[in-house]
């Protein structure tokens, strides 16, 4: 099983691909540039330095980085490594408490590599990244720690190792660990003769938990509320009909496997029925809290802040790894009871095709998230990226001085082709706040939520203003570059253009 961990490492990456400086990949790293050197980003710091205070993902990293001597593209690409292998590690340690099976549990790990980028219903989290973030290390911490939250031994070893991987995991994500320490209880009470009257009792204690945070939250300023609101999957009412689904779909799978599990005289089905069980319970327990009290229309949204709904990352792990393994044990029990080999075989096939079939599903997604991107952005191809952004925003970072300050379309990450490559750690250059990354920022820090809302609006519609319009915003914010459209109308001197980006200086000098 180790070289099989291994293989599914580097077939993981292979297949969902490696973009470690796209979406919340980039937020990170540019924290770990910031680290490692502190002149870095002298305007508007607090956007990059803010989220240092509650891990210690940036200075684990840059510690590495200095023991080491690689450089920290190197030093991402080994962690996203560890991370894959870590997961699987943790994965598997689940699958030995539930799943009986070697072929069976091989078969789960297998599901889980394919849908290793797969959407967390509606909640903005995707079940791994494709990229390098404190929940990369967070995540399989969480699995490790269920994992031993079933162990059957008597004594307090399984229980302690399981708090250890949880305040471990809480060092690099406090938030995500927190879930995980809810699952761990619930598991724990699963195992209670009395389990139902303890979930009613967990259930009243979060209700009154939300009601007292919701009661005590201070009123939020305008600009607070406009952070908010930017994050449409804080509220259920503003979910698509098929991000509800992805609410609903794994808690109906779970049910079912739960009535099968429910069935089996197996000890390890037990474990997989507690698994299931408290899924179902906690899935529960966080919708209900989000359907009371994280609502667009409240005074505060300090309880739609905490994303109860977050819990899903870990209850879609396990449905992920359950559901591959159990639907391969019930071909391998059919099998047996077929004499005929050609039908035998056909059944055999089935869950290898199934995988290899949503496996190249997947792919196809992936390139499609990221098609102007090399679907593997290793560090020794970082000069010839295609991505004409990536192209303009490393011109910026070899030709501008390092105290500029850029301005973007406050949307770019968004942008065709863009592929939601961020442009601090690209461009090792400041920018203004912009609405998406920046924006997520200021609604979990409501500090900031005044300078994001000042810098958002400066760069609203960047590209399709004239300079009459811009100049008035950006000047007096003490901007001095600018990232444009090709086609932007612009007096300006732009030294670069490569026909679809073009960098612009707002100064007389563009040096």
């Amino acid at each position: 099983m180790r070289l099989a961990l291994m293989a599914l490492t580097i077939l993981t990456l292979l297949l969902n691909g490696y973009h470690p400086l796209a979406e919340d990949g980039g937020l990170y790293v540019a924290g770990v540039q910031l680290t490692l050197n502190p002149t870095l980003f002298p305007h508007y710091t607090v956007f990059v330095s803010e989220h240092l205070h509650f891990s210690i993902f940036a200075p684990v990293l840059a510690f590495i980085v200095h023991l080491t001597h690689l450089s920290l593209a190197w030093v991402l690409l080994l962690t996203d490594l560890f991370s894959l292998w870590l997961t699987f590690y943790a994965a598997h340690r689940i699958l030995q408490r539930t799943i009986s099976s070697e072929t069976a549990q091989l078969a789960g790990l297998c599901l889980l590599a394919v849908f290793w980028t797969l959407p967390i219903a509606g909640t903005s989290l995707l079940l791994m990244d494709p990229y390098v973030t404190a929940r990369s290390l967070s995540t399989p911490l969480s699995m490790l720690a269920v994992a031993l939250a079933l162990d059957d031994r008597p004594s307090l070893r399984p229980l302690l190792s399981s708090a250890l991987c949880l305040i471990l995991a809480a060092s690099f994500h406090p938030l995500m660990a927190a879930y995980a320490f809810a699952f761990v209880l619930v598991v724990r009470l699963t195992r209670l003769r009395q389990r139902t009257l303890a979930y009613a009792l967990l259930t009243l204690s979060a209700l009154a938990l939300a009601a007292i945070l919701h009661a005590v939250a201070p009123t939020e300023t305008p600009a607070i509320i406009a952070a908010e609101i930017t994050r449409y999957y804080w509220f259920l009412s503003q979910w698509q009909w098929f991000e509800l689904l992805g609410l609903i779909g794994p808690l109906v799978v779970l049910a079912a496997l739960l009535t099968r599990y429910r069935r089996q005289s197996d000890p390890l089905n037990a474990a997989a029925a507690t698994l299931c069980r408290a899924c179902i319970a906690i899935g529960c327990i966080a919708t209900l809290v989000v359907l009371c009290f994280a609502h667009e229309a409240s005074r505060s949204h300090l309880v739609a802040r905490m994303q109860p709904l977050r819990v899903f990352l870990l209850i879609y792990a396990i449905m992920t790894l359950l559901l591959g393994a159990t639907l391969t044990q019930i071909a391998l029990e059919g099998r047996q009871r077929l004499r005929s080999n050609a039908p035998r075989l056909a059944l055999a096939s089935l869950p290898v095709i199934l995988i290899v079939a949503l496996a190249g599903t997947m792919f196809y997604v992936q390139r499609q998230t990221f098609p102007a991107s090399e679907h593997l952005e290793f560090p020794w191809r970082a000069q010839q990226n295609p991505n004409p952004w990536v192209r303009a925003f490393l011109w910026a970072r070899d030709n501008t001085p390092p105290d500029a300050l850029f301005a973007l379309d406050t949307k770019y990450v968004n942008e065709d082709g863009e592929d939601a490559q961020t442009f601090r750690p690209i461009a090792l250059r400041s920018a203004l706040p912009d609405f998406s990354k920046d924006g997520g920022e200021a609604a979990i820090t409501p500090s900031l939520a005044t300078q994001w809302l000042q810098g958002a609006d400066a760069q609203t519609n960047l590209s399709t203003e004239t300079d009459a319009v811009r100049d008035p915003r950006l000047l007096p914010l003490g901007v001095t570059w600018m990232i444009l459209h090709a086609a932007a109308p612009t007096t300006h001197p732009c030294p670069y253009n490569n026909g679809v980006i073009k960098v612009c200086s707002l100064a007389a000098d563009p040096r």
